[in-house]
């Protein structure tokens, strides 16, 4: 005889934000990841393990911000003209004498500003006349010049752990010598899909069949927020298929299933979950599309980390099989915990505010996340739904860029109304 599979103990259904603090709160006790060495050319999208430090002041010179004439800032109160004495590009290094009263410098944009001056007049508010200049205009002292240090001092701290490397980011490190960094090793995550119904996608589904586009959506925002993606064979709606799936996450930080969440007969997640010794966290949120949703964790047994006596946490995320529904959830939940084992700090997920562009009526009782196009101009930012047909409407969900946000205790927001939405 067979024998039954365990089940949790009781539902735990939060509300969205309730779900939301519960990650968040989860995420924020991770230990340290490990780290390693890479080439600064390679760094793009990793997360830095390591502070980054100014070698020297930042500038390293008085700096002008103009092309121009380098000038003492009270000669233009009281002398119609100056004497041009030279010039100085970036790169140079004035060798004259300090600049005296009466006198101005040719110089270039980067170029460092000589002894003596305390501003930078702009090449188009002055006239030139072989060596006399001709100011149009007066100046403060230090105007279109940036001090030495102004930006930052040798030793300070330019960059913190945890942070993200993006292009400005890579550009500060390359700055200060940087060409190797030390950033956290990427966690790696078992995608499993689940269901009969499922086929590969160079297959050609029959009548009842779909394609797998869960796993492919999944791997990509994996990859996207920093993780390795691992897919793993698509689950058939049996006990041995799912444990057999399970088995093969082993060694896994996250493992990430899609469908068989939901209270139906072949509905397997949470009791096989449940009967390999998974805690659960929640069992539901309060939110459309993504109502069933699972986050919970379980100790990787097969895969002890060093030393011995410590334990690997496996976290576990299930996700509805609905196409809309995996990644509406994978972005509140599980793409925010993958993000804290990569090490970056407060990876929360990115909301922003819009106007409506049209009225949007819902039943209220839950959160709801709506595929929405956000156009953002220089007279405000509006956001316009794309007329979902349901949480499997992959059309809709392709010519969104936001889901926009209805809260559980709203009937219709009207034009107008401003709105939250999640940004992806």
């Amino acid at each position: 005889m067979q024998t039954p599979i365990p089940v949790p103990a009781a539902e735990i259904l939060l509300s969205c934000a309730e779900a939301l603090r519960m990650v968040q709160d989860t995420f924020a006790s991770q230990p340290t990841p490990p780290n390693e060495n890479i080439p600064l050319e390679q760094a793009l999208g990793r997360v830095l393990a390591e502070a980054v430090h100014a070698d020297r002041d930042q500038p390293p010179f008085p700096r002008s911000t103009r092309d121009g004439f380098a000038v003492r800032a009270a000669d233009l109160e009281s002398s119609r003209t100056l004497r041009i004495v030279g010039a100085i590009r970036a790169g140079e290094e004035w060798t004259g004498a300090p600049l005296q009263p009466g006198e101005a410098l040719e110089i270039m944009t980067g170029a460092p500003a000589p002894a003596g001056a305390d501003a930078v007049l702009m090449v188009e508010h002055a006239k030139r006349d072989g060596d006399i200049l001709l100011p149009s205009r007066t100046l403060s002292p230090g105007e279109n010049i940036v001090p030495q240090g102004a930006e930052a001092r040798s030793g300070d701290i330019l960059l913190r752990p945890g942070v993200r490397l993006g292009p400005a980011e890579i550009a500060l490190a390359a700055s200060v010598g940087r060409h190797h960094l030390s950033v956290y090793a990427r966690p790696t995550v078992a995608i499993l899909s689940t269901g009969d119904e499922l086929v590969s996608v160079e297959q050609t589904p029959g009548p009842q069949q779909i394609r797998n586009s869960n796993a492919y959506a999944l791997a990509a925002l994996v990859r996207q927020n920093g993780g390795e993606p691992r897919l793993l064979p698509v689950a058939a709606d049996t006990r041995e298929s799912l444990e057999r799936s399970i088995a093969r996450a082993a060694g896994c930080d996250m493992l990430v299933l899609s469908g068989g969440v939901s209270a139906g007969k072949y509905d397997l997640v949470e009791p096989v979950l449940a009967s390999r010794g998974a805690q659960f966290l929640f069992t539901g949120v309060r939110m459309q599309p993504g109502k069933p949703a699972v986050f919970g964790r379980m100790t990787d047994v097969e895969n002890p980390p060093e030393p011995a006596s410590a334990t690997r946490t496996q976290w576990i995320f299930g996700l509805p099989g609905n196409p809309v529904s995996v990644q509406v959830t994978a972005m509140l939940f599980a793409l925010p915990m993958l993000r804290a084992l990569g090490g970056e700090v407060n990876p929360q997920p990115a909301f922003a505010a819009a106007q409506l562009t049209q009225p949007v009526q819902v039943s209220p009782g839950l959160t709801r996340f709506l595929p929405a196009r956000l156009t953002a101009g220089l007279e405000g930012t509006v956001v316009e739904p794309t007329g979902w047909k349901g949480s499997g409407d992959l059309h809709s969900n392709a010519r969104a860029n936001c889901y926009l946000v209805v809260p559980p205790d709203a009937v219709q927001l009207d034009k107008g109304t401003h709105v939250q939405v999640l940004l992806r």
